[in-house]
């Protein structure tokens, strides 16, 4: 496909979102399996579920656009993802704090993906007057501050002073 305005950079992006959601979701759970922290474990899970809610929402914009969400395949979610399998569940630790550090890293990674994913588009969406979409592309953005501002949160509350 040709991109030939902002309108089909903005399409082109909502299908690049929509894949690096889907592929961060199941490692996303995983993660919160894996990790000792309760706080972390259950930020993680919560974090599963607005990943969950983000693609439900891309996926409603996609549509209403006449446009599949499935119609990209981001190669650097894909990337984040499996470094995380790498790096957090494969790797072999000799404390879980250790892990857990380590989840928060890779999470941190994959949701800062998100971050400009979401940023790009509310800007897309705006100059676009589609301010319907502007809206929600926006509230998600601000979800996934949150989530990133959680795990700093639990990283310097507690995971890293235990890791150290």
């Amino acid at each position: 496909m040709t991109l030939t305005n902002l309108k089909d950079v903005y399409h082109d992006q909502l299908q690049d979102l929509w894949s690096a959601n889907s592929q961060a979701i199941d490692m996303v759970a995983k993660l919160g399996e894996a990790a000792q922290d309760k706080d972390l474990s259950e930020a993680l899970i919560s974090g599963a579920n607005g990943i969950r809610d983000g693609i439900d929402k891309i996926a409603t914009i996609c549509n209403a656009h006449g446009i599949d969400p499935d119609g990209e395949h981001c190669k650097g979610m894909e990337g984040l993802v499996a470094e995380a399998k790498a790096h957090a569940l494969d790797a072999e630790f000799s404390d879980p704090a250790v892990r857990d550090a380590m989840i928060i890293t890779q999470y941190q990674r994959m949701v800062h993906c998100a971050l400009a994913g979401y940023g790009c588009l509310v800007a897309f969406a705006n100059r676009l007057g589609h301010d319907s979409d502007g809206a929600v592309l926006n509230e998600c953005l601000d979800n996934t501050y949150d989530g990133d501002r959680t795990m700093t949160a639990i990283a310097a509350g507690s995971v890293n002073k235990a890791a150290a």
